[in-house]
Formats: C-alpha cells, structure tokens, sequence
C-alpha cells in the first residue's frame, strides 16, 4: 500500500458515517482556508521580505503542502493546485482589503469547526475534529481522491 493510500485510508476511517456530508465537504475548506489566513497574517521576519514581498508563513505551508502532495501523489497533487491556488489568492484579496485578514481567519476557523460538528454523528464527535484539524491538509486531498474515484481518475 502506498504512503497516500495508508492516509486516505486513515482519514476515510473516521468519515465513513458522516450525518451531513454537505456541511462536512464545506467546513473542511474552511478550516483550511482559516488557518493558512491566521498564518498569513502572522508577523513575518525581515528576511522573508527581502526575498519576496509574497513569503509568509501562510505562503511557506502552501508551499510545503504542495511539495508534500507532489510527494505522495502526482495526479493528486495536480488536482489540488488551483485550491491551494485559490487559497493564495484569497489571502492575497483579504490582505489587501479592509476587513481584518485575522479576524476573517478565526472567523472560518470557527465557522469551519462548528460544521465539523454538526457533519459528524455518534460518539467521539470531540476527538473526532481533533483528529480532523491534525490532518487538516489530508482532508481536502481526501474530498478530491472521492471525486477522482467518481470520474475513473487514477491516483
């Protein structure tokens, strides 16, 4: 079994009977999209600035993540370039805009954990999202190799 199977296989374990899976599928981007916003937005050494204006630590965990993907799953990885794309993009609007990049952040985070809440059923909800939030960036790899499972695309 490959390493990708062994964490899709993990992470599936625990989704098998989810109450909601709509609201499952829309908290886990937001969960995502939350926490690389609270990491966008943390302060930044000068270094990063002197080698671009764009690296933070948001950009640097997008940038990790994608080499992880690369690594375990090139068609996977593919698949999850216009995400984390869009994540980018996202914290680079919401920067620039004049609504709090912080506040916005913990916003989906909160918003993005209460719908993991309530997409899950039967015991152990609590440690459930824990376990959620530890493979936070599997989980939308997850929801892709679903689709790509739908459509005959090999992973």
């Amino acid at each position: 079994m490959t390493e990708i199977d062994n964490w899709l296989e993990r992470y599936g374990e625990s989704h098998r009977d989810l109450r909601n899976p709509v609201v499952f599928w829309a908290a886990v981007p937001m969960i995502v999209i939350g926490t690389v916003g609270v990491f966008w937005a943390l302060p930044i050494p000068l270094e990063f600035e002197e080698i671009s204006p764009l690296l933070n630590w948001g950009s640097a965990f997008l940038m990790a993540t994608a080499i992880y993907y690369f690594i375990i799953s090139l068609s996977l990885a593919i698949g999850m370039l216009p995400f984390l794309l869009g994540i980018a993009a996202i914290q680079l609007w919401l920067a620039q805009s004049h609504y709090p990049a912080m506040g916005v952040s913990i916003g989906l985070l909160a918003a993005g954990t209460v719908g993991l809440l309530l997409g899950r059923r039967g015991p152990g909800i609590v440690s459930a999202v824990v376990q959620d939030f530890q493979l936070m960036m599997i989980g939308p790899v997850w929801l892709l190799s679903i689709l790509y499972k739908r459509f005959g695309v090999p992973f």
